[in-house]
């Protein structure tokens, strides 16, 4: 069921959103070579919660971290390990902060030191899929929208589209209705209302799309081995576009 968020619950979403965004931006210093994914997700559970926020991933359906740390061909889901971050590796970290009961969810690409150019492309045209898709969130406007949108954009610039992976809703879940696919027909789908509250996130790949699951039953990672980028905004639909809620929080 697709819920409509109250002024008041949008601005428990805005502030659990607030405190994703500032973790990223805590942990940005730190990924750099020789650190571990361990280490990482150790320092954005103590920033979290530092920020009066629990860990909306940590036990979630078992997920033993606060943070995904994946890396390079790891498209989402990567546990923290005591891997060490290496010069030209890239790293998503997908954060997530509840707030009352409330959720925010992002998840972003970094690079670590000097990378490649295809790593380069990757980050760059998989944040601006993002973009894309985010300009097509207005009322009246359908989910399939922004699948179609994000869809042609990365097939415009040959990149794989994970369609085992998609965007929701967020809520007090971390996970609500409805599912925000990155691939699909434009004016499909359920309509966009003011105060829905979505997560659009592409996950692109530089090769195939096609992934596997790991034994540990989390982390999805490419077939063949191409890198993956992933760039996630929580969003409300207001009466005349959107607001990201993983931002800064205007005016204060």
């Amino acid at each position: 069921m697709i819920t409509i968020k109250s002024p008041r619950e949008v601005e428990l979403l805005r502030i659990a959103g607030n405190v994703v965004y500032k973790t990223h931006q805590y942990l940005k210093p730190f990924v750099k070579e020789g650190i571990t994914t361990e280490e990482l997700n150790r320092l954005g559970e103590e920033y979290i919660l530092s920020q009066g926020c629990t860990l909306s991933f940590k036990g979630y359906e078992g997920f033993p971290a606060g943070i995904c740390m994946s890396v390079n061909s790891e498209v989402v889901h990567g546990f923290p390990s005591k891997r060490k971050l290496k010069n030209g590796d890239i790293l998503t970290m997908d954060i997530g902060a509840c707030w009352k009961g409330y959720h925010g969810d992002s998840g972003w690409t970094y690079a670590v030191g000097d990378i490649s150019d295809d790593a380069k492309y990757i980050m760059e045209h998989t944040e601006k899929a993002l973009y894309v898709g985010l300009e097509q969130v207005k009322p009246g406007n359908r989910i399939g929208d922004i699948s179609h949108a994000i869809e042609e954009y990365a097939k415009e610039h040959n990149l794989g589209v994970v369609k085992e992976l998609c965007g929701h809703g967020v809520g007090t879940d971390v996970h609500e209705d409805p599912e925000v696919p990155n691939y699909g027909e434009a004016g499909t789908g359920p309509k966009l209302r003011e105060g829905m509250v979505i997560a659009i996130e592409p996950m692109l790949t530089m090769g195939s799309p096609k992934v596997f699951l790991h034994e540990n039953n989390w982390t999805v990672e490419t077939r063949d081995g191409s890198l993956a980028g992933h760039y996630e905004h929580t969003v409300v639909v207001t009466k005349d576009g959107y607001e990201i809620l993983t931002g800064e929080i205007k005016n204060g």
